[in-house]
């Protein structure tokens, strides 16, 4: 009736069975979508590019082992993609802190150098200071040693009034 290939999961997920006439080829997708198998068509060949879909495939065709495989390597493929994104978010998260903080820190030098610094109402200079003492330290955590705790989005905004004050000043 047809030969088929699957390809090394760990690259990519493909089955292609390839059929030798039309007939053949409708009957094998009628009794493959009856089971619940969604398959594509191109040309005389049906194929599965998701995982869950080719190891239901390879259930119907009694290959056990070849699922036990199939899955393991799929489980692998797929922690190693959830690490790897949350690894990426956590290092974009970490750069945006940094650069950030550079950005606030450069502004709170310009202010000194000018001295406008010590013109700021005492709630700028406080967090003008942590900010120099402690560069590498998060929003919520600056907010949390202010004389008067103030959250993430009130920091932020006292930050981002010294920023536009250095701008304007000369």
């Amino acid at each position: 009736m047809g030969a088929g290939s699957i390809n090394n999961p760990q690259k990519e997920y493909h089955l292609e069975i390839t059929l030798n006439s039309e007939e053949n080829q409708q009957v094998i997708i009628k009794i493959l979508q009856t089971l619940g198998i969604q398959v594509k068509i191109l040309d005389l060949a049906i194929y599965i590019k998701e995982g869950e879909e080719i190891s239901k495939f390879l259930a119907l065709i009694g290959a056990a082992k070849a699922v036990m495989q199939f899955e393991d390597i799929r489980i692998q493929k797929e922690m190693r993609g959830r690490v790897n994104r949350l690894v990426n978010c956590e290092t974009a998260n970490l750069n945006k802190t940094i650069n950030a903080s550079i950005q606030q820190i450069a502004a709170i030098k310009k202010l000194q150098e000018t001295g406008k610094l010590q013109k700021l109402d005492d709630n700028l200079k406080e967090i003008a200071t942590l900010r120099l003492e402690n560069p590498d330290m998060s929003l919520i955590e600056l907010g949390k040693k202010l004389s008067e705790p103030l959250g993430k989005s009130g920091v932020n905004y006292r930050l981002k009034k010294i920023i536009e004050i250095a701008q304007n000043c000369q």
